[in-house]
């Protein structure tokens, strides 16, 4: 709710807000876009995703805390968490295969096309 909150008060003065978190939820994607709607303006959906389950379970395997005391996920708890599938059109981003910056660009470029 913080976040929200937080991402509504700089929408309403004029700044972009990327909103980057883990929607597995139809409600917190849902909640996001409210957000949007009451500042009165337009949100662009991205879902990010790791196609290779093999690449995707070595990042979270050794990802390493840049927050002192974040206690990380484990791969069970990455596949066992609940995930609702996106019930509506949104731009998805796999990042299999690719370096960040080839990421960075893909992402670049969809924000780019939406937004002029």
């Amino acid at each position: 709710m913080a976040a929200y909150a937080v991402a509504g008060d700089n929408l309403g003065i004029g700044r972009t807000v990327i909103a980057d978190s883990v929607n597995a939820l139809s409600i917190t994607r849902d909640a996001w876009l409210a957000v949007a709607k009451r500042a009165a303006v337009s949100a662009i959906e991205v879902e990010i995703l790791c196609s290779d389950v093999e690449e995707h379970k070595r990042r979270v395997e050794t990802r390493i805390a840049d927050i002192p005391g974040l206690k990380l996920p484990t791969w069970q708890a990455v596949i066992s968490r609940e995930y609702h599938p996106w019930n509506r059109a949104h731009t998805m981003i796999d990042t299999a295969g690719k370096s960040v910056e080839q990421n960075v660009l893909a992402l670049r470029a969809v924000l780019a096309s939406r937004t002029g």
